[in-house]
């Protein structure tokens, strides 16, 4: 893949997260399937190449490529500001923790040890959602600000949603530490938008 595909796929992965963080904070719902693909693109931190992350199929980021259009297209009149929100905090977070090598680290050996909890339960039990929420709050959200996320009070109040949420959040952490490394930066949202919006459309279209 060339950079512009690989910045699509791994931007489109973080518009999942926000998209799915959204979801539950708003009605407590996530599809299971994607679920459990964004939470194992955290455990797989040495992959052949960066669609094998999201488990080699471009149709797996089916939802992240309609919301990235949706919201980075000019011609697109259902932008939420929320989920824009969401998907620049994240690459927000990920540029404080690349300035941080010990915290680096440590995200590594915490998510070793998540990766071996998987040996013994299911990525989408409640043990190991538990397990990378608390990296996520112990190591990604005193970086900066914490993502303020809105939504049913009742829903959020929750803690089976609470840990399905930052587990999502650290999902997003990895993908934009993907995006940044496969050269991904602030700049091209602003100047390559239309490459990406006609990239993420062909990458639809083969879905």
């Amino acid at each position: 893949m060339n950079s512009i595909n690989e910045q699509t796929l791994t931007l489109a992965a973080v518009c999942q997260v926000a998209y799915w963080v959204q979801k539950i904070s708003r009605s407590g719902q996530i599809d299971e399937e994607e679920l459990a693909l964004l939470l194992n693109s955290i455990m797989n931190t040495s992959p052949e190449n960066t669609m094998a992350v999201y488990g080699g199929e471009i149709s797996h980021l089916k939802t992240g490529l309609t919301t990235l259009i949706s919201h980075l297209g000019n011609k697109s009149t259902t932008k939420d500001p929320e989920i824009t929100r969401y998907v620049v905090s994240l690459l927000g977070l990920e540029r404080r923790l690349n300035k941080h090598s010990e915290k680096m680290n440590a995200l590594g050996e915490r998510i070793t040890q998540s990766q071996r909890q998987l040996a013994h339960y299911d990525i989408t039990s409640e043990t190991l959602i538990s397990s990378l929420a608390s990296i996520y709050s112990d190591l990604i959200s005193p970086l900066g600000t914490p993502i303020q996320v809105a939504g049913d009070p009742t829903l959020l109040k929750q803690t089976v949603n609470q840990h399905k949420i930052r587990a999502l959040l650290l999902a997003g952490i990895r993908s934009s530490v993907l995006w940044r490394q496969v050269g991904g930066k602030r700049r091209n949202i602003l100047f390559s938008r239309s490459k990406i919006v006609e990239c993420a459309e062909q990458m639809l279209r083969t879905c």
